[in-house]
């Protein structure tokens, strides 16, 4: 145990979105938990001051900072605290977050992945902590993409976009689909975005019969991700 937990800050854009299954090698003593609530807090001071930054997933666009202007002030927190070399996770958004923080475009891609798939990992991502995502389903909700960061390495791709993860050194984790999700509280995503399933047509009962036949054998393989990564960061 530490003489002093590490400060663990999260960034929430949506009330459901959490840590869900990260949360478990991250409950110990040697880590304190606090989430700020995107659009209602100031961002950078958290963003600046955690041990780990944590940004995670929801329905807004990177690009929007004319319809949800404290996005700025995200953005500009990131870039400072990925150009630092500090521990910084994202999650979807949290992925897009940083990769446009790192200097590269975010854009619609023209076509929603939502629903459970497998990732394809790149020789890098067999050796990382995504290693334990293989031959894995796990759970896609995003319809933006964004290229790779320049010095950044690709880990995962699916056939629909193919930059689904990647890393930046040993200290910043950008994942795009949702490692973390527990299908034990599936029904408050399928609440929560029902405007966006049915305007893209997905089928929700099916959706919610996939969750819990798959969402039961990514648990151990999740916390054992993070507490991987968690091993690897140098602070």
């Amino acid at each position: 145990m530490q003489a002093t937990p590490r400060r663990v800050e999260i960034i929430r854009h949506l009330a459901f979105e959490d840590l869900g299954l990260f949360a478990e090698p991250l409950s110990g003593p040697d880590w304190t938990l606090r989430y700020h609530e995107a659009g209602l807090e100031d961002l950078a001071a958290p963003l600046r001051d955690a041990d780990l930054a944590v940004v995670l997933g929801g329905p807004i666009g990177v690009y929007e900072t004319d319809r949800y202007p404290f996005l700025e002030t995200e953005l500009a927190a990131l870039k400072e605290r990925l150009a630092a070399g500090r521990p910084t996770l994202g999650i979807c958004l949290g992925a897009q977050l940083m990769a446009a923080a790192l200097g590269a475009r975010v854009y619609p891609g023209g076509r929603k992945e939502l629903g459970w798939g497998g990732v394809r990992l790149t020789e890098a991502g067999h050796a990382s902590c995504l290693g334990r995502l293989d031959g894995l389903p796990v759970l896609h909700w995003h319809g933006d993409t964004f290229d790779l960061p320049a010095g950044a390495t690709l880990l995962a791709s699916t056939d629909v976009y193919a930059n689904q993860a990647f890393a930046l050194g040993r200290n910043a984790l950008a994942l795009q689909f949702h490692a973390e999700a527990d299908s034990r509280r599936i029904e408050q995503w399928l609440i929560g975005h029902t405007g966006e399933l049915s305007a893209a047509g997905i089928d929700i009962p099916a959706l919610r019969a996939r969750s819990q036949a798959l969402g039961p054998g990514l648990r151990a393989a999740s916390a054992g991700l993070l507490a991987d990564w968690l091993e690897q960061l140098s602070w």
